[in-house]
């Protein structure tokens, strides 16, 4: 069974062979992984099958982002950003954090509609799009598009970077009209780049990855009900557009967010990534006996304590207790909760990818997972 088979089977609710894998790592354990292994990326993930895998998407052709004589710098949405280096015991990992939010003064609707540097799709070259997922295709993976940390499908992050963190809560709390007036700009940028990027693609995308942290590690950003009135229709205007186009939807958040599942579920989403298992309500079993027929899960594997920390038989310990409470009945796709990061053993994360196959295989009998 290739990957694709593998996955389309899961994503069915079906057991395939086996669960399938996916590996997210940051920049700096990439570069980790290359000078400790000598080993790029992707030969890396060929190794241990690997079964998703990422286009790198449109590229940017657009104005010149301006830069500063300290260093920060403008990202497409004319946010000053500042790069942040911290350094690990195993390598150093690097930021581009929010130094200036451009509308964090405005008070008007006005003043949000007239912004200058909305950006527009126009911004992207798209050609390259159809022969990167040809790549993947031909290597009969699962084809993903996610685009890149600072350009993700999204609503309240933009939103952040935009207003400020705090400022758009106290929006969507005191000034609901100028909170709608962000959330539009977002969405309308956000359903016409995805449209184009789909268009290029010509059916070759499998899954559409959204990324958009709605909880803290003790429980939700907003109420379930500012979560409808203000993200919920571009939550389920970006998943018909996928769906349009016969993809599926999966969506990565962080935190305590078992209030937004149904909501979620209501909207169309396919598939809920992180499960990060520090968060409050987010215990695995009780997830999956509530929405595991109805909503695939992807990640619970903890990269602030057991992939840093842990022992390697710590990892395996980890990963058989996910297997065991997601992968029943399909439905579950192995990975960490978020990217591995760059104080990681290398040795923990080859035995986590271990680890996948040697709990994740269903037995060819009964389909059910073999001890």
């Amino acid at each position: 069974m290739n990957s694709r088979e593998r996955t389309l089977r899961t994503l069915n609710f079906e057991e395939p062979d086996r669960v399938p894998i996916d590996c997210w790592m940051s920049s700096g354990f990439k570069r980790k992984l290359l000078s400790g292994l000598n080993t790029a990326e992707e030969a890396f993930l060929d190794s241990y099958d690997v079964d998703l895998r990422y286009i790198e998407g449109p590229a940017y052709i657009g104005p010149p982002l301006r830069k500063f004589s300290d260093g920060s710098e403008e990202d497409i949405w004319g946010v000053r950003r500042t790069t942040v280096t911290v350094p690990t015991p195993g390598g150093a990992e690097t930021y581009k954090e929010v130094a200036q939010s451009p509308l964090s003064s405005a008070t008007t609707v006005e003043e949000i509609n007239d912004y200058h540097h909305w950006p527009s799709p126009d911004w992207f070259d798209y050609g390259g799009i159809e022969a990167q997922c040809e790549e993947i295709r031909r290597q009969e993976r699962v084809v993903v598009f996610m685009g890149d940390r600072l350009n993700r499908i999204a609503q309240l992050k933009p939103a952040m970077y935009l207003r400020g963190m705090e400022q758009i809560f106290v929006d969507m709390s005191s000034t609901p009209d100028l909170a709608h007036a962000v959330f539009s700009k977002i969405r309308d940028f956000y359903c016409s780049y995805a449209e184009r990027i789909f268009g290029a693609a010509k059916g070759r995308i499998d899954i559409l990855l959204m990324g958009d942290d709605f909880g803290t590690q003790t429980g939700p950003f907003l109420s379930p009900d500012m979560w409808v009135n203000f993200l919920g229709k571009g939550f389920a205007d970006y998943i018909s557009l996928a769906k349009e186009h016969d993809l599926r939807v999966m969506h990565h958040t962080c935190g305590s967010v078992r209030p937004f599942i149904p909501l979620m579920i209501e909207r169309g989403l396919d598939v809920l990534q992180s499960l990060q298992p520090e968060a409050s309500d987010m215990d695995p079993r009780k997830l999956k006996a509530e929405f595991g027929d109805r909503l695939v899960f992807h990640g619970g594997i903890s990269i602030q304590k057991t992939m840093p920390f842990g022992t390697p038989e710590d990892v395996r310990n980890e990963v058989r207790d996910r297997v065991e409470a997601f992968a029943p009945g399909g439905g579950y796709i192995l990975c960490t909760a978020h990217n591995i990061q760059a104080d990681t053993p290398i040795e923990n994360v080859q035995e986590l990818l271990r680890a996948y196959r040697d709990y994740g295989r269903y037995s060819s009998d009964t389909r059910r997972l073999e001890d």
